[in-house]
C-alpha cells in the first residue's frame, strides 16, 4: 500500500508533537509514551527520538536515556546533537569520562559540518 508510509510519517509527526505538549506540560511519563510511539510508528523520525532522551533524562531514567540516545545516534550518525544528547545524559548517570567522549565527538561532527559548508568570501583578504 503506497499510503501507508505517509500516514505513519503523519502519525509519527502528531505523536511527537503530542510528547512536546506533555514535555512542556510537565507531563513527563506521558511525554516519553508518545514519543516511543512516535518511533514506532516512524522508527526514523529524529524529533521523536530526541524528545525521548529529553523526557527520559528529565524523569532521572538516565541509563533508558542513554540507550535512546544511542539509538538516535544509529539513526542520525553524523548529528552533533544526538552526541550531544548521549553526552548529557551519560553527565546526569554520573559516567563523566564517557560523556566528555561523546562531548568531543559531538565538537568533531560541528567542525566536519563547519568544513562542509560552502566558505564565505566576507572577511576575506586580497
Amino acid at each position: 500500500m503506497t499510503t501507508s508510509p505517509k500516514l505513519n510519517l503523519s502519525q509519527a509527526e502528531a505523536l511527537s508533537q503530542h510528547g512536546l505538549e506533555l514535555l512542556a506540560n510537565g507531563e513527563i511519563s506521558e511525554a516519553a509514551t508518545a514519543f516511543q510511539a512516535a518511533i514506532a510508528a516512524d522508527p526514523g523520525h529524529i524529533e521523536a527520538h530526541h524528545g525521548l532522551v529529553r523526557a527520559l533524562r528529565d524523569s532521572e531514567q538516565f541509563d533508558a536515556a542513554i540507550e535512546a540516545a544511542r539509538a538516535l545516534i544509529a539513526v542520525t550518525p553524523e548529528d552533533p546533537l544526538a552526541q550531544t544528547s548521549l553526552s548529557i545524559a551519560l553527565q546526569k548517570a554520573g559516567r563523566i569520562p564517557e560523556a566528555e567522549s561523546a562531548a568531543g565527538r559531538a565538537r568533531i561532527l560541528e567542525w566536519k559540518q563547519q568544513l562542509a559548508e560552502p566558505q564565505s568570501t566576507e572577511g576575506s583578504h586580497g
